[in-house]
């Protein structure tokens, strides 16, 4: 009989996957701080304030809205935007391709907010696949809230087709922060327990329909401004060095894996019995809980500024001490030029989480398995 080894396997996922080419672009954060509004944005936009002026815009009891729930601070978005399509004909949208949602939305021809003038919309009435479904949904994004209805049309990315995609048109999304951004909505690729609007996240729908070969998919995010992909479906061996390391899933959300410990120039500083993290692809940094946050700015000597920013003389970078995450056993190290930022609190039944965002995964070739439940990373080839 013959016998299928890994090499065999990991070739087969290499020579079937399907590739999305990824564009980088500016997070609105650094818009905002390079324009010199940073500051009075962070004011304006804070999650308790948002809740106050917004929340009867939403449907009564909508989950996102219950207290203590999770949210994501879109300003964080790096912005590593792919290209897909809804509808027949075709209408084209960039989205953030986030493993840190569930949900598929994209602004719709009937949203009254400023931000939509200034996004492709989408035009349900033009589709000749749409099917509409009329129930409401509210996401709420930390910074950044938007109301919708949901609907199923054909959608298409990097060649694949997946047919009664359920998505969200918003027709409501207050405040500045999508009127700052440079993508049109957000393609979600966490779980299904994540997603506020209901039915199949778009991966799902990819298994269930077939059309994708092994239940993977893959990112090299790049420093350049267009050597990025996501690949549906496998691998690419050529985008990284040595082997892949395998984490597995400690729950089934976010891309949640277990933290060995977290160390400053080879010191154990936090996590000394382990601690959660999770691989999110849509958020620009890499976060901790708000104590362990500050003690690493110390540790590095960052300097604290009024908005929760922390800065580093620019002449110190090269003598900055080195940052590195132990997961599943091996240490990934991370130098000066990848430091974090900001402190962000996601918590969960488990306490509060470390995010590995794209800082981390610039460094590092990432593997998402459904099939195994469990997360790859290993040295990205740098171009």
């Amino acid at each position: 009989p013959y016998v299928v080894t890994q090499s065999d396997f990991m070739n087969c996922l290499t020579l079937n996957a399907v590739r999305v080419p990824l564009r980088r672009l500016r997070s609105i954060r650094t818009q905002l701080r390079a324009d010199g509004v940073l500051e009075e944005f962070l004011k304006d936009h804070r999650p308790d304030m948002f809740n106050r002026r917004y929340a009867q815009c939403f449907p009564p009891g909508t989950p996102s809205l219950r207290l203590g729930r999770s949210s994501e601070r879109v300003y964080n978005f790096m912005d590593y935007f792919g290209e897909i399509s809804l509808g027949i004909p075709e209408q084209n949208f960039s989205v953030v391709l986030d493993t840190g949602s569930a949900d598929l939305w994209v602004p719709s021809s009937y949203c009254v907010s400023q931000a939509c003038a200034l996004h492709r919309r989408f035009k349900a009435f033009e589709s000749s696949s749409f099917h509409h479904d009329g129930r409401m949904f509210g996401i709420h994004y930390g910074s950044g809230h938007l109301l919708g209805v949901m609907g199923r049309d054909t959608l298409k990315i990097g060649g694949l087709t997946a047919i009664n995609q359920e998505f969200g048109e918003s027709v409501y999304e207050p405040g500045a922060t999508f009127v700052l951004a440079k993508f049109d909505g957000v393609l979600g690729l966490g779980f299904p327990s994540l997603a506020e609007i209901l039915g199949n996240p778009v991966f799902d729908n990819m298994m269930a329909q077939k059309i994708v070969d092994k239940p993977v998919f893959s990112f090299y995010l790049s420093r350049s401004l267009r050597a990025s992909v996501l690949l549906l479906g496998g691998i690419d061996e050529s985008l990284y060095n040595g082997p892949i390391n395998w984490i597995p899933l400690t729950s089934k959300g976010y891309w949640q894996i277990k933290m060995d410990s977290v160390s400053v120039q080879g010191v154990s500083s936090f996590c000394p019995r382990g601690c959660q993290a999770i691989v999110d692809t849509g958020t620009s940094l890499i976060a901790g809980p708000t104590n362990d946050s500050f003690l690493l700015q110390q540790l590095i000597g960052a300097t604290p500024t009024n908005i929760g920013e922390f800065l580093i003389d620019c002449s110190r970078v090269s003598s900055l001490p080195h940052v590195t995450f132990a997961l599943g056993g091996v240490d990934y190290t991370l130098t000066a030029e990848h430091y974090v930022r900001r402190a962000v609190d996601i918590v969960t039944p488990e306490g509060p989480l470390w995010i590995l965002g794209d800082v981390f995964l610039r460094r590092f070739y990432s593997v998402f398995d459904r099939g195994q439940e469990r997360v790859g990373l290993a040295v990205a080839k740098q171009p």
